[in-house]
């Protein structure tokens, strides 16, 4: 919000011309390792030092390969000032590469309090950093220095509470099956990246950094709240899933808890961004965005698609099903990439009509095959969304009809408040008691806090 009102979008457009091409490399950053840890029974130090260093060779070799193809990035979108841009992003995936083992290590344990300061104030260190060289009038190098401190801060924050110092490399048994597991895990996150990043090199290339600037940020928001909340319920549900792996209806019932706790949290956002666009933009990034607020509330239904079909990764790969996963990924890519070349011709929200229609259409067909045979099936899905996707068309009529009405009375922020929370008292009071979660919910939550108190006494203990 800060950074949205003192660089424009062009300054937006030069860093997301090169961190389009930078994640891909990032996605070899850990080469799966970390979650190939996560997922074994048992993992000795052995193992973790050996994978350690692999880490920081397979670190090394990305600096490298970014710096190479830094005039590559140039020729592409046809801006010389890319070239310094791709040369100091390079060091990230070094920085990245250092603390891989360490947040596995901590995520294994089940530590997630802990991994949870570390990335909060990482962030809030980075953010500050940024802000720091934007006041100095460093313009689009706030950004970069952004994205290089938030990896940094991190690595040093696991390093500090892992409190593991790797040994030397040796031959430790497995490690080859854990760098296939990791392996097929990063190939199929690249064919996802792919997919999902494409339109962002077509709208740069076609239409230049100040329309990529646009698109990007309104794309940025779209997916904080899918990215945020799959990432750190799945580190739990994950680790979680592949200690019990073994009994299918426990496995089950987690899953279904866990799956419908993210759904209920997902579903009055996508209504959010979708009905209330221009609001949002204008209060989030200011008056000079407002263009970014169309292409805003075209991609609003992805929330909800995300949110549907990312958790299905974590039965997949706590079972052990990564080839299934990757067989998914490679359908999905061709899916979403021709609704992204359909709409190329008419910009940014032809990109963005197009590639929503192509994810709610796949929807479906890809649910179906992530969970066949699994124990959980179709049907589990969709009666596990339905109830809460009914509850919140309820509460966004009525929240939208308020929204309407207060638009000649009242400024964009308490517009929004007012209509929000009359969505979210609708919307819970429809969940809670027409369709009947209610004790659902409770369950969890009162799971929750006995975890919570397990951690305390074992805390207080030690």
């Amino acid at each position: 919000m800060v950074l949205s009102r003192m660089l424009n979008p062009t300054d937006f457009g030069l860093v997301g011309m090169v961190t389009a091409f930078t994640g891909i490399l990032f996605l070899f950053r850990d080469f799966g390792l970390s979650s190939a840890t996560v997922q074994r029974d048992k993992v000795t130090d052995e193992q973790r030092s050996t994978l350690f260093w692999i880490n920081v060779l397979v670190g090394l070799v990305l600096t490298v390969l970014t710096v190479v193809f830094a005039p590559l990035v140039v020729r592409v979108y046809h801006e010389p000032r890319l070239l310094q841009i791709t040369m100091v992003l390079s060091l990230g995936f070094l920085f990245n590469a250092l603390g891989v083992q360490h947040s596995a290590l901590l995520q294994r344990e089940l530590r997630f309090t802990a991994l949870a300061v570390i990335n909060i104030s990482a962030l809030a260190v980075s953010t500050l950093v940024a802000i720091g060289v934007a006041k100095l009038g460093f313009t689009y190098w706030a950004l970069v220095a952004m994205a290089l401190t938030l990896p940094l801060a991190t690595t040093v924050g696991v390093w500090i509470a892992a409190a593991w110092i790797p040994g030397r490399p040796r031959h430790a048994e497995e490690i080859l099956s854990m760098m296939r597991f990791g392996g097929t895990l990063t190939l199929n996150s690249i064919v996802t990246y792919v997919a999902y990043n494409l339109e962002k090199v077509l709208l740069g290339r076609f239409w230049g950094p100040a329309v990529i600037g646009l698109y990007g940020r309104a794309y940025q928001l779209i997916n904080i709240p899918t990215d945020n909340l799959n990432q750190s319920v799945g580190e739990v549900a994950f680790s979680a899933l592949s200690r019990i792996q073994g009994d299918r209806p426990r496995f089950r019932n987690y899953f279904l808890k866990g799956y419908s706790l993210v759904l209920a949290m997902t579903i009055p956002i996508t209504i959010m961004c979708g009905f209330f666009a221009d609001d949002l933009i204008r209060i989030l990034l200011g008056p000079n965005w407002s263009a970014a607020a169309p292409i805003f509330r075209l991609l609003a239904p992805t929330i909800l698609i995300l949110a549907m079909i990312n958790p299905l990764a974590w039965v997949m790969f706590s079972l052990g099903l990564v080839q299934r996963s990757l067989k998914t990924a490679l359908v999905l890519a061709p899916i979403v990439m021709l609704g992204y070349l359909v709409g190329l011709p008419y910009g940014p929200k032809g990109v963005a009509l197009g590639y929503s229609t192509a994810m709610i259409l796949w929807a479906i067909p890809h649910t179906a095959w992530c969970v066949h045979g699994t124990g959980i099936s179709l049907r589990d899905i969709l009666v596990t969304v339905g109830r809460p996707l009914l509850s919140g068309l309820v509460g966004a009529a009525i929240a939208f009809t308020v929204h309407h009405a207060c638009i000649p009375l009242m400024p964009p922020l308490p517009r929004v408040i007012i209509a929000g929370l009359v969505l979210l008292v609708v919307y819970g009071a429809i969940l809670f008691y027409v369709v009947g979660q209610r004790d659902l919910y409770m369950n969890v939550l009162q799971g929750l806090r006995k975890r919570a108190l397990v951690e305390e006494k074992a805390l207080v203990s030690a």
